[in-house]
């Protein structure tokens, strides 16, 4: 990985490391609108009036959100009319974007080398599992340092 590269990669690690513990928070199955609204005791007409649209239209909203087809701006709205901050984030899986890339480096570079190795044995010249091992490691950190762009294929 190039030293720029690796800046950014290290610095959007450190923006992402509050949203870390997000990758635990389960979202409620009737949407956070719903759920917030309920909990604050607020009903639709409530928000409705908040955000110049109708109960019906506050409904439409929360389905929207609960069916994961709500935009970001109708969140981003529902949040101020109700005195909240709408957060977004995308964050990996597991670990940090450095853990990722290492992660999916390692895959390529494991299928590249087995492959290779497989026509090596039809041809009686396979390698040993740990010189398999080591070409794995290097072929990582070559694919990782020159971040192939194969790497998202």
């Amino acid at each position: 990985m190039r030293n720029k590269q690796k800046l950014v990669i290290e610095q959007l690690d450190k923006k992402l490391q509050p949203y870390f513990e997000t990758r635990k928070v389960l979202i409620p199955e009737r949407g956070w609108v719903s759920t917030i609204r309920t909990a604050l005791n607020m009903t639709m007409a409530q928000l409705g009036d908040k955000l110049n649209i109708t109960r019906q239209g506050v409904k439409k909203i929360e389905e929207s959100e609960a069916n994961g087809r709500i935009t970001l701006n109708s969140l981003k709205d529902v949040a101020h009319a109700m005195d909240l901050k709408l957060v977004y984030g995308l964050v990996p899986k597991e670990g940090t974007i450095n853990d990722l890339i290492q992660s999916k480096a390692e895959k390529l570079a494991r299928k590249i080398v087995l492959r290779t190795h497989q026509n090596m044995k039809l041809e009686n010249q396979g390698i040993g599992d740990e010189k398999i091992a080591e070409t794995i490691k290097e072929l990582a950190y070559e694919i990782k340092r020159e971040m192939k762009k194969s790497l998202w294929d």
